[in-house]
């Protein structure tokens, strides 16, 4: 048998000293929290780590200058903001499905990873789905489906279109994933394959 997984990891927004990431989140989290009367919450990002037999992906939507690394898998990139901006490398953003990559802050993962699958099949369809990920604008909402696109839509329109049990599939406790949704109702059109799904937590 191929060995195969699927693996989810959630972030804590900021994570890795990245200042202004951090508390621009809390500042759209505390102003969303006072909007919809409700507490504050911690955010996540979402990445996935991707093996099939010996070839291991990672797999995110982070900023173009995030990282130097000159292969580092990019198979798309957006706008930040607004779409003009996006001219600019410093409000772009790209899809990375980096083979024998590293997933930036891992060691600062909560309750992750996640294993959604160990069927090669599966796997397989979630790398084939990275390069047709909709590069809409990041912090906006040209899908009409009521929230922000950003990272975490990517990892959500892949785990859907791939197959994955999406409603056990959910942040850590207390927490909050800003653009999930959006990649769950965007990906509805696409077909999805049923196959073996496993769900377990692995302590990290």
């Amino acid at each position: 048998m191929i060995p195969a997984h699927v693996d989810l990891y959630w972030l804590p927004l900021g994570a890795g000293g990245a200042a202004v990431v951090r508390w621009s989140g809390r500042l759209y989290e505390a102003v969303a929290a006072r909007r919809e009367h409700r507490t504050a919450r911690d955010l996540y990002h979402s990445a996935l780590e991707v093996r099939v037999g010996t070839d291991r992906f990672a797999i995110e939507m982070a900023p173009v200058w995030s990282s130097r690394q000159p292969d580092r898998g990019v198979v798309g990139e957006g706008a930040v903001g607004l779409p003009l901006l996006g001219r600019s490398r410093l409000f772009r953003y790209e899809i990375r499905r980096w083979s024998g990559g590293e997933i930036p802050d891992l060691a600062a993962a909560v309750a992750s990873p996640q294993r959604l699958s160990t069927d090669v099949g599966t796997a397989q369809r979630v790398l084939d789905l990275v390069p047709d990920f909709p590069t809409r604008t990041w912090g906006r909402d040209e899908l009409d489906t009521g929230e922000m696109w950003n990272s975490n839509s990517l990892i959500a329109w892949l785990l859907t279109g791939s197959g994955h049990p999406m409603d056990r599939v959910t942040p850590p406790a207390g927490g909050r994933a800003p653009g999930w949704t959006a990649g769950l109702l965007a990906a509805e059109g696409l077909p999805r394959p049923g196959r073996e799904t496993v769900v377990e937590t692995v302590e990290w």
